[in-house]
This record gives C-alpha cells, structure tokens and sequence, in this order.
C-alpha cells in the first residue's frame, strides 16, 4: 500500500488508487474540498514534494490554470489516484478558516482502476 506523507501534520497509507483528498481525509486531516472532489474548485489544493501523483486530469488542469499563485508542482488532491508513495503539504484546513462550517460534501469512491474525471 502506497504511504502519503503529509507534510507538518502525519502519515498513512491507503490502497493504490484511492483518491488523494479521500487518504487524507480517511488520516483525520480536515482538508477542504468544497465542490465535493469535483475539480469545480481548487480547495483541496495540495503541494506535491515528493513521488510520482501521475498527469494531471484536463479538469484539473484547466482550473490550476486559474490559480493565480500556482506553483509547478500544485495539484488538486481530488485529482490524484495514490499509485506511488507521495508527501504532498496540504494547503487549505478547516481549521485554518474558522468561518467554514464544514470541509465540503463527502467526495465519491472511485474505482481504482479506473481513470478519474471529474462527476458531471
């Protein structure tokens, strides 16, 4: 099982191919995900530092696109399927806006073998 190192906060592991947002969730980390795990928004931004999160998804890569303060190697953790070990630093927190009542709706499973785009 691949090992999602998250940077400042802790570590897990998951089965390969669950989606990034959910293993970080699944670890307790309370990372926003607002449109749901969509690739609708880009709060569940994460920073990835090291390992392989594999090509980004043409959603994803068109809302990064939008982000004015991108940096090369930010990703959208709903857009990745944990193949590889990866320590990733996690952007946005519940904790750190206080004015959020929740982190977002729940994102869907998906099947791991199966490429992700994001639900319409």
């Amino acid at each position: 099982m691949p090992k999602v190192v998250m940077q400042d906060i802790g570590e897990t592991t998951c089965e390969e191919g669950r989606r990034l947002v959910l293993a970080i969730m699944d670890s307790g980390v309370d990372i926003l995900h607002r449109c749901g795990g969509n690739a609708r928004c880009t709060t569940c931004r994460v920073e990835v530092l090291e390992g392989d999160p594999g090509p980004g998804t043409p959603a994803e890569v068109a809302k990064l696109a939008d982000v004015a303060d991108r940096t090369e190697n930010m990703r959208l953790s709903c857009q990745i399927q944990v193949r590889d070990d990866l320590t990733v630093r996690v952007i946005r927190r519940l904790v750190d806006n206080p004015k959020m009542s929740d982190a977002g709706p729940q994102p869907i499973e998906w099947p791991a073998d199966h490429p992700l785009p994001p639900e319409d």
